[in-house]
């Protein structure tokens, strides 16, 4: 029987359409997800029955070594996606530990069961918030990641390092992927899609920073998954074979490579929900980035990434499903 591939975050935003696609082409597939109350755990339960519900999904935290250990044994993977994360810019102001236990202490158990158990290939959920202060639009693969504007973005440059340092040492193949505001139904909470779209439908004011002077390379949820199986299925030469960057780690952009204003993002949604939005404007927020787009030539040469969802048609469904799913607790 073939290995099946370990989904970890199966029950995140992400995780669960990786999920979904990755079944639908006929793969096996084990997932990992700790349903952690960051938001509600029910929306993640509910998010999994609707859009993967006959994968198997362990319930287990990345800081449980032994329960993580037992699962390798049982299921034996030989690919691994890694989407698990104490996700959150803002949060990590508040939270810092969350994100040592979960990106630095989970990614470190992730890490040495690949090296052991003969994983062949790690792909990994990094992020556009690495870029911080240190580069320009667009942002390339090639550009300083060393001055992060949060912790959250801290933690993730830290998992690039450490990949590349398993791959240098271990000859362990992984892939780095930096997400660019990922977004569709189903999406997280937290973030700027669902808060407008849900205050816009209620008639409560939404808060806008930086008095509106942002941009956002939106992408969409289906344009993502596209690009964690396209890089899934094009895995770096194993050590020996190149040794351009030090081993076999790869990072990619995927994003939408077409940056949003912030207000066009707004108009969208009121269109979409018939009514027009009460904006307060409020300064900088801590740790956020006044623009970010993905310079995306690598990934489209490595494995042909070619997102194809602009924000006109990719927002509509999500202010929908916002007015379905949350009726009139939105």
């Amino acid at each position: 029987m073939t290995a099946p591939i370990l989904v970890t975050g199966a029950a995140g935003f992400i995780g669960a359409y990786t999920c979904r696609a990755l079944q639908a082409r006929g793969e096996r597939v084990v997932g990992l997800d700790n349903y952690n109350d960051y938001y509600a755990p029910q929306l993640k339960r509910d998010r999994v029955a609707a859009l993967c519900p006959d994968v198997e999904i362990v319930g287990m935290d990345l800081t449980d070594r032994n329960g993580l250990e037992a699962l390798f044994d049982k299921h034996a993977p030989k690919r691994v996606i890694h989407l698990a994360a104490q996700a959150g810019v803002r949060y990590s102001l508040e939270n810092p530990h969350a994100y040592v236990d979960s990106n630095l202490i989970g990614f470190v158990n992730m890490l040495e069961l690949c090296r052991h158990r003969g994983v062949e290939h790690l792909v990994y959920a990094s992020s556009s918030s690495v870029y911080g202060d240190s580069a320009t639009p667009p942002f390339s693969e090639a550009q300083r990641i060393d001055r992060p504007r949060s912790l959250y973005a801290a933690t993730k440059a830290a998992n690039e390092l450490m990949a590349h340092t398993y791959a240098h040492l271990y000859g362990l193949r992984a892939t780095g992927l930096r997400f660019f505001t990922v977004y569709g139904p189903w999406g997280r909470p937290d973030m700027a899609p669902l808060l407008f779209s849900r205050a816009v439908l209620a008639g409560r004011p939404i808060r806008v920073f930086n008095h509106g002077r942002m941009r956002r390379d939106f992408t969409h949820v289906e344009d993502i998954v596209a690009g964690v199986l396209g890089a899934m299925d094009a895995p770096p030469r194993p050590a020996g074979e190149d040794a351009a960057e030090g081993g076999p780690h790869r990072v990619y952009n995927l994003g939408n490579h077409t940056p949003v204003e912030l207000e066009h993002f707004i108009s969208v949604i009121e269109g979409a929900a018939g009514r027009a939005a009460e904006k307060v404007y409020e300064p900088m927020q801590p740790g956020d980035m006044v623009e970010t787009m993905a310079d995306t030539a690598r990934a489209r040469e490595d494995f042909g990434f070619e997102p194809s969802t602009p924000i006109e048609s990719g927002m509509p469904p999500v202010v929908r499903w916002c007015r379905e799913y949350f009726g009139d607790k939105v």
